[in-house]
């Protein structure tokens, strides 16, 4: 009896050990997932100023001159924090990164253009169609049947784009029709990265893109435009801001960041961008929309915040949840 008494509690005590150390796993996790949410909360920030910024280089800079200097900037900036992986770059990476920047360069061109000719907030609420073109491109190119719940997220998708853009005379502006189209060619170059990345090394991928769109914006640059230096501190601030904050570091952070959290909290975070862009609007320059231009924008981020969030693996999520803690319990 006594034996049976020790063997019992030896394992009872194996058991709490086991448990604690589970525990204690689960809360660095956590841990590291709080930072790399935080991490990602930082760039989308920096994300929603850019639109602000990218309206104030404008002012002093004409359109590829403004995307080449940013690209350059965050190409030499990414390049010295990830040198090493670059001296391991081979043929098909660079290839790759070609193929990729070529789209990228696309979606910097209509995002700077739209965010020229359209609002600030009208901007931020349009570039984040693109979680809404991913499915539907899915759907025409690889055949992938889209989900009830994103067709219900397009649907709102459209109303909110006629509520947000289309004027008395039932027109779209220039501007928002080039945002439409940045956010359609960003969906374009995910999927293709995603089928990309895999095969290379990602970090020699993506600082090689940013080399490469600084190259073709400033061969456009030459071609269409007068190039130039900014001249004052405001245009180096917006200039320096877009290229050291909104894209090298957004770039580096979001690499770190993305190992240590879910798809799902990377796509609730970065639903935030337009709201910061807005927020910005309203701050520095006093842009405010109308009450259909809100309700615009408020089925469109709701549009985005159904095409991301995954219903059905949340609930049985919390269903596991509730059991193992009725089981420890």
């Amino acid at each position: 009896m006594n034996q049976i008494n020790f063997l019992s509690k030896g394992l009872m005590r194996s058991s709490y050990g086991t448990i604690c150390k589970g525990r204690i796993y689960e809360e660095k996790e956590m841990k590291m997932q709080l930072r790399a949410d935080l991490m990602l909360l930082m760039i989308t920030f920096f994300w929603g100023a850019s639109i602000l910024l990218t309206k104030i280089g404008l002012n002093y800079l004409q359109e590829y001159n403004l995307i080449s200097l940013r690209f350059f900037i965050a190409f030499l900036l990414s390049g010295v924090v990830f040198y090493k992986h670059l001296f391991k770059t081979d043929l098909k990476t660079v290839k790759y990164a070609f193929i990729l920047a070529v789209i990228l360069f696309i979606v910097y061109v209509f995002a700077t253009f739209g965010t020229k000719y359209t609002s600030i907030s009208n901007a931020g609420f349009l570039f984040s169609l693109t979680v809404i073109f991913i499915p539907i491109l899915s759907s025409i190119f690889l055949k992938q049947k889209p989900e009830k719940k994103v067709v219900f997220g397009i649907v709102l998708a459209i109303l909110g784009i006629g509520l947000l853009t289309l004027n008395k005379q039932l027109q779209i502006g220039y501007g928002d029709i080039f945002c439409i189209l940045c956010a359609l060619f960003y969906a374009v170059h995910i999927m293709i990265t995603g089928s990309i990345a895999k095969h290379v090394n990602p970090i020699s991928l993506g600082v090689l893109q940013l080399g490469f769109v600084g190259v073709l914006s400033f061969i456009f640059s030459i071609l269409m435009e007068t190039p130039k230096f900014p001249a004052n501190s405001e245009s180096w601030y917006s200039i320096l801001a877009l290229s050291i904050f909104c894209t090298a570091i957004a770039f580096i952070v979001q690499i770190i960041a993305q190992r240590h959290t879910t798809p799902t909290h990377t796509g609730l975070i970065f639903t935030l961008e337009p709201v910061f862009a807005a927020v910005f609007a309203f701050i520095f320059t006093g842009e405010t929309l109308t009450f259909k231009g809100y309700l615009g924008a408020t089925l469109l981020l709701i549009s985005v915040l159904i095409a991301e969030l995954d219903f059905k693996s949340f609930i049985k999520l919390k269903n596991k949840e509730y059991i193992d803690k009725k089981y420890i319990e």
